[in-house]
Order: structure tokens, then sequence, then C-alpha cells
């Protein structure tokens, strides 16, 4: 489409942007206002006049208020005028209506003189036109090919690393590689002589730990969901404990390293090049670890004739991350199989070892249990290979993120890994230090940290996209196809809007050339930056904020913009420093909304690059449930969600995994329809399930997961219904005088974990200024819960309330609240039914405006719920129901005849006392009928590794007919009734699953349950 002025309007919308703060600017040389003849100053003075009126509504062109014309020329023979617009004009993302707008608009300005004249306006030297992104041209004959590779690049016979067997996702991002970084990081400050952050403490967080809450619990996954190999310059593993073994440390306290080989051509030998040794940590400056020691190989073979083991001396049960390191060549195999033997299973990959030597590479995260345990609890390499007589190469294998070991000036960092800054991960993942993270002598930490994320990217890579300082470097070998700098901003607004989201992009690289090594445009980051933060303001829009501001597409040499020699961006998404931003920002909900639309966007942006078609992930399955069926049989049923946001977004097949007791889960096995049958049980054994939805653009995050067990045929099991979903940010609130967090009310719930919280927000003065990052201002926070990892909803509680109906001797099954509200589980099939709301409760969002458009989620007790409720009692049925919100959720702020209030008193048989009942969390009982033998026992009401913290337990009272059977120790509150009738109840006001003690809430099970059906 070419782009000429118009004689008739053109209706056309764009939104109106917020505005950046105003740079410095400075005329293009040899444009002199001065010089210009009459005729020159007059269109001038209109040009002029049409940039302030696009600054106002309702014309629809937001133009950045420091934009200036740079160059004007008037060419009578051609009839062309020619304009030259700074960079600000670029920070509007055009589209061809808008960009034909600005061409109309203008012609119409100019007036009759020039309505014959060819309009050609430029921004930093591209035509307007330019600025339209190719993903966004209708027409594809108009696509600009300089943006896209020059030739298209090969990918590699196989990526990085593959699972063989699993489903490949042709139409996601198999094959590609990403880096991903997750902005700052503790770092040393050779000025203070201190380890700090980067950046201050604010609203209960810091920026160096709150874009890691996006990333490493959503992005991440979702990208290697969809096929990706994603590479992040900073720890992704968030456990503490670390084992390394290697060939060149046989150290029995940390590991076993095994080799053999069952014939002599196929034995293991020393290679001829240094290779990762741990030394002796912690490493001085510019110690490169995987310089220290040696590596083996031997000769591939079409059978396995030669393995290695590495054992490792776990130290505490829990997830470990489990990453290898070799030595590459050309000579090695494509398809080193690794073997991963963990609590669930096994596990195994094909890594491409020609590529990627010397430094680690992530396989997955895995279950292990405490201790050598050598059959469940290692990790093994074989030479067979479908490439023989190739070299297979083996050094050292990781388990765990680990503690910082890095010093500097004598300290160590003294916090886990994952929280440190790039410059000292790189480091220890074996970067050559002058070409990635050693740039300014050894004196600057602060800036060798955010000028070694993209380098680290471009060694990947390696030659010609190599490190800045020496781009025909080797490298890795990695083909990295885009990367993305993660950050919030600061910025502060006293309105009800948000800062919003900010995108950052250069035109320029390291050399201040506008290409790329191999010759692509560097417009394609325009191109990345304007499809991401389209998609992310669209997607925000869509679910949270119809107001979410836009900035601007802001063109810029920000370090981690210009130096990526492949396309990369930087993301402002939010301002940690505004209090409404945060809201958000807190949300699990947002986190897991932002994260899939940068998913989407470089699935978008990659697909388009080597024109493909792209499909995007489906979303989690619901309405699940696992029981018996008629014959004995284990009968799991569920029900695909449908994204309105994305229609590519269907399933085409689910895979269901598995875990038997207390272990780990398997690898999951392929199901064509949403229900599955298995034969034979173990009578008296625990099963536990959670199911993905998969399509041609990979596999969705799991289900919540549910359990079942069959302890004979003759009693009917106890249904236990998972009510407990919410996922929130803490409470807030908000006046003129006060505002922020308030923690102390309702902490929120965390998606599974959370890490980004450092402590309690205690400034709540929305007047009180910035003066450093030791003092913030409004929004200062604690430090003393930072690197804590916080338990939340873990969506697994259905198995720790049945080991203890187990215990107590009685068979259970487990379904989700949803099957229970849409009728497609029948409650009268069951005598007894155990209820879990945990934290449940009628949750707010992030901006009011949003509670009156799709009100409140996570109520305890829909109507549909109520109602099928009632209708079981009135059965005869039995409810155990337990939650800190169960009577503060049905009764606060209604009237006594409210129809929540006639639900508790008329079916639960209670009434509410009050909230925030108690803070030891000591419940004894009082009740000799349901209780033969005195109970005491603590739940959960302050900080604990395992299991997320109850701050506001409620008191109930009994209802006519029903009796109080617990109280708190502290207050002698009503902890908990219980009522017999036409059907029996038992309602207690804290969650079942927050009892510390196992034994504890097996004695509480078996009361409770033996009394529910009069045994």
């Amino acid at each position: 489409m070419k782009y000429f002025p118009a004689g008739t309007a053109l209706i056309f919308s764009l939104l109106i942007l917020a505005s950046c703060q105003p740079e410095l600017i400075i005329k293009a040389p040899g444009y002199d206002y001065s010089a210009m003849n009459k005729e020159t100053r007059k269109v001038h003075q209109k040009i002029e006049q049409f940039l302030i009126e696009c600054r106002l509504e309702p014309v629809p062109i937001a133009v950045h208020p420091a934009t200036r014309i740079e160059f004007l020329r008037i060419d009578k023979q051609n009839k062309e005028l020619h304009i030259g617009f700074s960079k600000h004009f670029s920070y509007i993302p055009f589209r061809e209506v808008n960009v034909q707008a600005v061409y109309t608009t203008l012609a119409r300005k100019l007036g009759r003189k020039y309505r014959d004249y060819r309009l050609v306006i430029k921004v930093m030297d591209e035509p307007l036109e330019a600025y339209i992104p190719n993903f966004y041209r209708l027409d594809t004959r108009l696509h600009d090919e300089r943006r896209k590779p020059a030739e298209p690049r090969e990918r590699l016979s196989q990526p990085i690393v593959r699972r063989p067997g699993w489903p490949v996702p042709e139409k996601g991002l198999y094959n590609r590689h990403i880096g991903l970084w997750h902005s700052h990081g503790w770092y040393y400050s050779h000025l203070k002589d201190r380890w700090e952050w980067q950046r201050p403490r604010l609203f209960q967080t810091v920026e160096d730990l709150l874009p890691m809450s996006f990333t490493i619990p959503y992005l991440i996954p979702m990208l290697e969901n969809a096929g990706a190999r994603v590479f992040v310059p900073r720890e992704r593993d968030l456990q503490m404990h670390e084992v390394i073994v290697d060939n060149d440390s046989m150290s029995v306290e940390t590991g076993r390293y095994l080799e053999k080989a069952s014939q002599e051509t196929f034995s293991w030998r020393s290679g001829t090049e240094p290779a990762f040794a741990i030394g002796r940590p912690p490493y001085e400056a510019n110690v490169n670890p995987f310089r220290q020691g040696s590596y083996r190989l031997t000769l591939s073979d079409s059978v396995a004739s030669a393995w290695i083991e590495w054992i490792p001396n776990i130290p505490e049960k829990g997830e470990y991350a489990v990453y290898v390191a070799y030595h590459s060549t050309p000579e090695n195999v494509e398809d080193a199989l690794y073997t991963v033997h963990h609590a669930g299973g096994e596990s195994r990959f094909l890594v491409n070892q020609q590529i990627g030597g010397g430094t680690w590479i992530y396989l997955g995260h895995f279950k292990f249990l405490a201790g050598w345990l050598p059959d469940s609890g290692k990790v093994t390499l074989v030479n067979k290979s479908t490439m023989p007589e190739r070299t297979v190469t083996a050094d050292a294998v990781r388990f765990g993120g680990g503690m910082g070991t890095i010093m500097r000036n004598g300290k160590t960092s003294g916090r886990p890994r994952f929280v440190e800054g790039s410059r000292y991960y790189l480091q220890f993942a074996g970067m050559p230090d002058t070409l990635v993270y050693h740039f300014n002598k050894d004196s600057n930490d602060y800036n060798d940290d955010f000028q070694s994320r993209a380098e680290y990217i471009n060694y990947l890579y390696g030659a010609p996209y190599g490190p800045n300082r020496n781009r025909a470097v080797a490298g890795l070998g990695i083909p990295m196809d885009l990367s993305l700098a993660f950050h919030t901003d600061a910025g502060i607004s006293r309105s009800d809007t948000t800062i919003g989201t900010l995108m950052i992009y250069s035109l320029d690289g390291a050399d201040t050339l506008r290409v790329f090594p191999d010759g692509m445009s560097r417009m394609a980051n325009r191109d990345l930056a304007d499809i991401m933060q389209t998609q992310i303001v669209q997607d925000i829009k869509a679910q949270f904020d119809p107001f979410w501001s836009r900035r601007f597409l802001m063109e810029a040499r920000y370090s981690e913009a210009f130096r990526p020699n492949v396309p990369g961006v930087l993301l402002e998404l939010l301002s940690h420093q505004n209090f409404l931003d945060m809201r958000f920002a807190q949300d699990p909900r947002f986190r897991f909304a932002v994260a899939r639309a940068i998913y989407k966007a470089m699935l978008k942006f990659v697909s388009h690059q080597y024109g493909q078609d792209y499909v995007v992930q489906p979303l989690p399955v619901t309405h699940f449930q696992a029981v018996f069926d008629s014959l004995g049989r284990i009968r799991l049923r569920w029900q695909p969600a449908e994204d309105p946001l994305e229609p590519t977004a269907l399933p085409q097949k689910y895979r269901l995994y598995t875990r038997i007791e207390d272990g780990g889960f398997d690898n999951g096995v392929d199901v064509d329809q949403p229900h599955f049958l298995i034969d034979n049980p173990r009578p008296g054994t625990i099963y536990s399930f959670k199911v993905t939805a998969w399509n041609q653009g990979g596999e969705s995050f799991p289900s919540e997961i549910l359990s079942l067990c069959k302890m004979n045929d003759q009693d009917p099991p106890v249904l236990i219904v998972n009510g407990f979903d919410r996922v929130s940010a803490p409470a807030t609130f908000d006046s003129p005088d006060l505002s922020g967090f308030a923690h102390f009310m309702d902490q929120g719930v965390a998606d599974k974990f959370d890490i980004n919280f450092t402590g309690q927000q205690f400034d709540f003065n929305p007047q009180s200024a910035f003066r450093l990052n030791d003092a913030p201002g409004h929004g200062a926070s604690y430090g003393d819960y930072e690197t804590t990892i916080i338990p939340g909803n873990s969506f697994d509680f259905p198995y720790v309330h049945g080991r203890s109906i187990r215990a107590a001797g009685y068979s259970f099954v487990s379904c989700s609240d949803e099957s229970v509200a849409d009728g497609q589980i029948n409650l009268s099939d069951f005598s007894i039914v155990d209820w879990i709301l945990g934290e449940e409760k009628k949750t707010a969002w992030p901006k009011v405006l949003m509670d009156s458009l799709h009100g409140r989620s996570f109520k305890t007790f829909d109507t549909a719920m109520q109602q099928a409720l009632r209708k079981y009692v009135e059965g005869g049925g039995h409810l155990f129901v337990t939650g800190a919100y169960v009577g503060s959720d049905l009764f606060a702020g209604k009237a006594e005849k409210d129809a929540d209030a006639q639900f508790a008193r008329e079916v639960l048989k209670f009434w509410w006392v009050t909230d925030h009942a108690a803070r030891k969390g000591e419940v004894f009982s009082n009740d000799t009928t349901l209780f033969n033998t005195p109970i005491q026992l603590t739940f959960n009401t302050r900080y604990h590794p395992r299991i997320y913290t109850v701050e506001a337990p409620d008191a109930i009272g009994p209802e006519e007919g029903a009796r109080v059977i617990m109280r708190y120790s502290e207050n002698q509150f009503s902890a908990g009734i219980a009522y017999a009738g036409d059907y029996k109840t038992v309602v207690l006001g804290f969650p079942f699953e927050t009892i510390l003690s196992e034994q504890e809430r097996d004695l509480l099970m078996k009361s409770v349950l033996d009394y529910l059906s009069g045994r």
C-alpha cells in the first residue's frame, strides 16, 4: 500500500497513549529555521500546528510532547514535500489505518496549495509506514523483507534438548531457543562495601525479585511447554540445596560418580581441554570453574556399551532442577541419552552435544527423596546413539540451585543463587569473563550485571552473532531466536489510572549499525516490541482493566536493548513505585495473564518471521473428578477450557500424570478424550492425578491434583470436594492519607508459592517521598522475609485430607467444586462429604471497576453449590467443612436474612462470630460425644516452609440444635461446631490441612468420620 494524501476524511481510532518523561531534543545538523524562506516557514508552522493538535482529543493520534521537526524540504520540481520528525514521533504503535490518517490529516492541514504534492514522512531515516510491523500488514506483498532473516536460517537438525516419545508442538516453539532474564538481582556494591538490591523494597517486594514472579512460575514453563528451550542468565531453580557430582570430585559426602564399559573400545577416557571441576568454592573474581577440571569421552554405539552414573546424596526431600555439563565438538552426537531417575520414575532426554558444551544445560525439575537412592535418585548417560562411532562426552551433573559461591572483597552474598545478579551466575556457569560479564575492571558489579545479560545470549549463539567484543568467537553454537529483558519501572500517579506498560527497543546495535550480523534490519526489534506491547495491553484490558495505560514504544540505546545480536526488547511492564500498578502486580491471576500474553507475542513474532502458522497452547482443564465406577475401576473425567482471547487454543488431546503415594509424578500417558479408566487399583494405595491439555502449540498448565484410595469394597468412599481455588494478592486499603497492602489483615494466597515477598509494608503515607533506595518513601517495606519461599495454594490438599481419611480406615475419592456446582457429581452417591475451603473467600479484583463488571471471585459457596448441598443434606448426607473464612465469607456485611447467611444457619448449622479469632493456632476439644479422648492440636498461623499461613481463622457459633466441639485456647472462642439431626455436620473455622502434626490430623479426622458415619 502506498500512502498519499486523500481528499476525504478517514474515520479511524487509536487509544490515546500516556506520555513518558520528556527527553532532550537536538535538532538535526544544518536545519536552520531562521534561514528559511517565507513559504518554508509557513509550511513549518502548519506542521508544528499539526503536531500540537495531534496531542489533543478528540484527534486520536497521541504524539510524544518532545516530537520536533528535524528537516523539511519542498521539492517543487517533483512536487514532493519531505518531512523528517524526531524519533519521538515513532513512539506510537502504527498501523495502516493511522499511518494513512497522518498523511491525510497533514495534507489537509497544508491546504490546497500542496494538494498535488506527494508527502514523504520519515522518522530516524525510515519512512513512516516502515513502523507498521510486518505482522500487522494486511497485504503480505508489503512486508519489509529486510527485517526477516536474509536467508531463512535452517533450524538445527535437533534442538539442544528434546524428550524422546514426547509430543512435538509443530506449530509452537519447537526447536526455538529463547533468552530471557528477569530484571536485576542481589549484587555487591564496591562503593558501599556491601551486598544489596539494585532497586528499593517497595510494596512488599523489590524489582530485583518481582519480574521473577512472572517468569519462573509462568512464562518460562509456558515457553517450554510450547517446545522452546529457555536460557536464563540468572539461576532459575529456587532450591537452596545443591549437589554437584563430577568426575573430578569423588567426594562420597556429596555424590558418587561411576563409569562402566562393556568393551575396551568404548571405555571412557579423559579429554584434552579444560572442563568443570568444583574446585574450592567460594570463587574469587574471574575464576572459571569450567576451566578447572576435565571431562570424559567415549565413542557412540548402536547399543548401550558404555555408561556413567551420577548419584547424588540428596540432603532433603524436594524438587531439584537437574543440569548437565559436557564438552562439545562437531564430532559429537546429536542424541546423547540422559536418564533422570527420580521419585516419580525415569525421564529420558536426548541432548545435542554438538552445541552447548562448557556450561550448565537445564533438563528439568524433579522430585528426589533424601539420601543415597541409586534406584530413584541419579542421572545416567549411555553411549547409545543413532550416530555410531561419534563422540559422547560427560562432565558434571548438578542437582539444585544452591547458595551463592562468588566472592567479592572477601564476602559471598550469603543468599540463594537464584536471587543473585547475572554477573555472578554467569561466572559460575563458565562464561568467559572479558567477553560476557567483566567489563569494568572489577570495580563496578552494577554495570557488569546489566551489560552481561545480553552478552550471555550472544555467547550462547556464537559467530557471527557472538559477544560484541568479539563477534567471531565460536561461542556455544546455540541458535538464539530472540531475547527479552523483563523489568518494572518507576513513576507515581495520583489518579485511578496505572502508569502502565512501556516497551523499549533499539534500532542500533553495539556497533551503531542498524543491522544484525547476518544483515537483517534491526527494525525487527520494533516489530517484536510492538507485537509484545500490543498483546500485553490488549489482554490486560480484556481481563483486568479496560483503562490500562499503554505507554510508548520507545527507541533508545539501553544496554539490554542494543547489545543482543538477535531480535530483543526491554519490557517495563508497570511501575513498582505506584500503588495501583502494584495491586495488579501482586495478583497471581494477573501474573499468569501477562506471562501468557508475552508467550503469545513471542510465538506470533517467531512464527511470522519464518512464515509458519502458529497455535496457542490450551488453558488448564477444569471440572476434574477422580472416582470409582461400579466395577471398582478409577474413573477420571475433566472438561477442556475455552480461551475467549485465542481461538486456536483448543485442546486436541490430553496427558494424564499419575503419582503413587508420596512419590513424584510419572511422565504421563496420552489420552484422546477428556476421560480415562484405570483397572485394578491396588487396595490401600493412594493414587493422585493431574491432567494437561495438548494441541499443536504445546501443553497447558496442569489441573488441580486429585487423589483417591480404596480400602475395601463394602463401605462407600468419602467424597473430598476441593473448594479451595483461590489465589490472590494481599488485602489493600486506599485513602488520601493512608494506602498500601494490609498484610496483617489478609496475606493473600500464593499460586503454589511466592518468591517475591520481602516483608510487610511499613510506610503507608502517600505523601512520603523517595529519598534513596534505603528510604524509598511510600510503600517502603521490611526485608525480613526476602529469599523465603512462601507456601500458598498447592492445589494438592485432597491428598493431605486423603491420607488422614485412609488412616481412619475409610476409602475416599475427590473432585473439583465446579463439577459439583455444574451437576457432574451427584453428592447423594456419597454418605460423607469432606469439603475443603482452605482460604477460599470472595476476593476483589485489583481495580474496583472489575468487581462491578465481573463480580468477585472465589466465593466459598456460590448459589449452585448451596443448592447442591441443601439437597444433599435433605437426603441425609453428612458434611465435614473446614476453612478459614467459612463464616466470614457467608455473613460479613450482610443482613441476617441474606441467602448466604440462611444457608449457613439452615444447612451448615452455624452462625458467624468473628474473623481473626486466634493468633496462636492452638485448639482443644470440649465435646466427649464426638471425641472419645480429649484432642489438642495446633494449626499454622505463622510462616512455615510446608504450609500456608492462616492469618484470620473464624470463630463460629452453633445454630439451634448444634453444639460447640472445639475452642481456641487463647480466648475460648468457638473453633468448630457439630450438628446431629436428620443429617450431621461438622464445621471448623480453620483449614484442616494446616494442622501441623500428621498425628493430630489423623486423630481429628478419625473422630469426625466416626461421628458422621455412626461407627
